[in-house]
């Protein structure tokens, strides 16, 4: 009976884990996107796999449980651990170390050799519930009532306080993301001294806001964020509106961290000629008051603000499509649409 209560409670935690795993990446998508491209995802893909990922992991979390199936998703789990602790060598062995966010957002943490060793634990405790269910047929139906039911319920009692304390440090952060958006209206007003800034180009060169409005043209600055897909969706559409307004605006995509990540993230998104300036941390959002991503800001030839800071793809379009005529004096549809 020893052995079978040890079958059963390797598979409860192999449940919990992945349950817990999928329930994590689920409450917070943004956040799994952003780590499926860290380890190597296309942008294109990130956004699909913030989803298949945690599904998979949810049937697996079910599967392990019932008699019949246990074998199968135990095997299916070392599987998915298995490619998971690869894709981790092959980024430690390039020195890279993105945030793990195996267990959501919450748990977001540098990869490194502890990301390694406790994957390979999880593989051993696996292994274990696949062979002690391949052997041991009848569990958890040999094992008395009290005991399998027991150890489910102490089982998921353990599960729900590790996720209830990942769900506080999550409402945490959007506690304080509110209260940022407390501090008052983002954006400098229309006529105000558009910020000077020299910022890194993708191309290999420096950009500076005079360099922008030399040629006599509006700049329409485009902050983004690599992992943010609403930004994405945007950023394809910038060509087409740049060939349309050839004549009278410049458009230049801003970001921040790494210039060959936004070079790459260029050439995924097929963007062409357009600039893409980078920020080292967040200068030149600071100085312009954007908080947030996508956003936009419309720039006069003189070096001054035409129009309030655009929030959100429909704003930045009509931000666009008015760049030809006088710079509007309205807010442009402030649209909360992705994160910073």
């Amino acid at each position: 009976m020893l052995i079978e209560c040890g079958v059963w409670v390797s598979r409860l935690a192999v449940a919990g884990v992945f349950g817990l795993s999928a329930v994590g990446k689920l409450a917070d998508r943004a956040a799994t996107a952003r780590a499926a491209h860290e380890f190597g995802v296309p942008i294109r893909w990130s956004a699909t796999v913030a989803v298949a990922l945690p599904a998979l992991e949810g049937v697996i979390a079910l599967g392990v449980l019932p008699e019949r199936t246990a074998v199968v998703a135990a095997c299916g789990a070392i599987a998915l651990l298995v490619v998971l602790t690869a894709a981790v060598l092959r980024l430690l062995a390039r020195g890279a170390r993105p945030a793990c966010s195996c267990f959501g957002a919450a748990s977001a943490e540098p990869i490194g050799g502890a990301t390694v060793f406790r994957n390979g634990v999880l593989i051993l405790v696996v292994a274990a519930a696949a062979v002690g269910s391949a052997l041991k047929r009848g569990v958890p139906g040999e094992l008395p009532v009290s005991q399998w039911a027991g150890l489910a319920v102490i089982a998921g009692l353990a599960t729900w306080q590790v996720w209830t304390q990942a769900r506080v440090a999550t409402l945490r952060r959007q506690v304080d993301r509110l209260a940022l958006a407390d501090l008052g209206r983002e954006g400098l007003p229309p006529g105000a001294a558009a910020p000077e800034f020299d910022l890194a180009d993708t191309r290999g060169g420096r950009v500076t806001l005079t360099d922008l409005v030399a040629d006599g043209r509006r700049s329409l600055l485009v902050f983004v964020h690599p992992e943010c897909e609403v930004c994405a969706t945007l950023a394809r559409e910038l060509p087409r509106w740049q060939a349309r307004r050839a004549n009278t605006l410049t458009i230049a995509v801003v970001g921040n961290g790494d210039v060959e990540r936004y070079a790459e993230w260029g050439r995924e998104l097929e963007l062409g000629d357009t600039t893409i300036l980078v920020q080292q941390g967040n200068e030149a959002a600071l100085r312009y008051r954007v908080r947030g991503t996508p956003s936009a800001v419309l720039i006069d030839p003189d070096g001054r603000i035409a129009a309030p800071v655009a929030r959100g793809p429909m704003a930045i379009r009509e931000l666009i499509v008015s760049a030809n005529g006088a710079a509007p004096r309205r807010d442009a549809g402030f649209e909360r649409s992705g994160t910073s």
